[in-house]
């Protein structure tokens, strides 16, 4: 079977440390204490910020959240097994769209780790499209724009979804899973 799985917020824990620095940024920095959709995954959306203060945010802090940030709780063991199983593993991310750095990084992270997949696609803006190309069996990914975009072409996905995140009806090609042991279970569960 071939998985897409993206990075932050499903191998790397980045989002979550992302979401900090985000609130470090609104309040002392920009004295803004509202957030307008607590729903939405990308701070883009999340916060009122003009493009301006968005991109101060960026060469603030996004790198050093992106360093700052670790492996995905129960990913490694899961990740093996996905593996032993005979899947192909691969990455299908964004990283990279902002920073170069944000890339080396990740690639920094994994090599610590000992972690390998079959393909890397970066700074990717159309997952769905790679997805295609490369026959994507199940694609793992915490955005809900992107799950529907893919569940919509007929692709199963596994929504990783964060606890205040927009939640999505489960169908045939949505499933929400909240850690990689529900990961494991979905991919047991197919036989």
């Amino acid at each position: 079977m071939k998985i897409g799985i993206d990075l932050d917020g499903v191998v790397f824990d980045s989002e979550t440390t992302f979401r900090v620095y985000e609130e470090i940024f609104a309040i002392e920095d920009l004295k803004k204490r509202e957030i307008i959709n607590a729903e939405e995954p990308k701070y883009q959306t999340r916060y009122n910020w003009t493009l301006g203060e968005q991109n101060i945010f960026n060469k603030k802090y996004l790198l050093q959240a992106s360093k700052e940030s670790g492996l995905m709780a129960g990913f490694l063991p899961v990740y093996q097994r996905l593996i032993n199983m005979g899947n192909e593993l691969i990455v299908i991310t964004a990283r990279g769209m902002f920073f170069d750095e944000m890339k080396d990084d990740a690639i920094r992270l994994l090599n610590e780790n000992n972690i390998k997949f079959d393909k890397y696609y970066w700074n990717i803006q159309n997952k769905l499209e790679i997805c295609q190309k490369e026959n994507i069996d199940v694609m793992i990914d915490d955005d809900y724009k992107i799950i529907k975009q893919i569940s919509n072409a007929k692709i199963k996905t596994l929504y990783f979804r964060d606890a205040n995140l927009k939640r999505l009806n489960e169908n045939e090609f949505v499933h929400e899973v909240n850690n990689w042991g529900d990961v494991y279970r979905y991919f047991c569960n197919l036989d």
